[in-house]
């Protein structure tokens, strides 16, 4: 296993562990009051970078705002970054 697959599933793992830790304003609705600006935190750590910043606020409201927080913004994020936006491999063109 390469370094950067074992970095992608770490990534993976911890979205999943971040996105369980958010239910749990469920049992404890306070919790969402450190839970909210903590995720967009780790959201910002976990994806730097325009993307991570974009994804930090909508995983901040998404944690604030009640009844909105069954919605795993950490895996989503994963399958973003390495599913659905994959850079395509660019085929050189033969130039004459």
């Amino acid at each position: 296993m390469t370094v950067e697959n074992r970095s992608k599933i770490k990534k993976l793992l911890l979205g999943i562990l971040f996105d369980l830790m958010g239910y749990i304003s469920y049992v404890f609705p306070p919790f969402d009051f450190v839970w909210a600006p903590l995720s967009a935190y780790l959201m910002t750590r976990l994806y730097p970078g325009r993307k991570g910043k974009i994804a930090a606020v909508i995983s901040f409201v998404e944690e604030a705002l009640p009844m909105i927080d069954i919605i795993p913004t950490f895996t989503l994020m994963w399958l973003y970054t390495f599913v659905f936006s994959r850079k395509k491999a660019s085929v050189p063109v033969n130039a004459k």
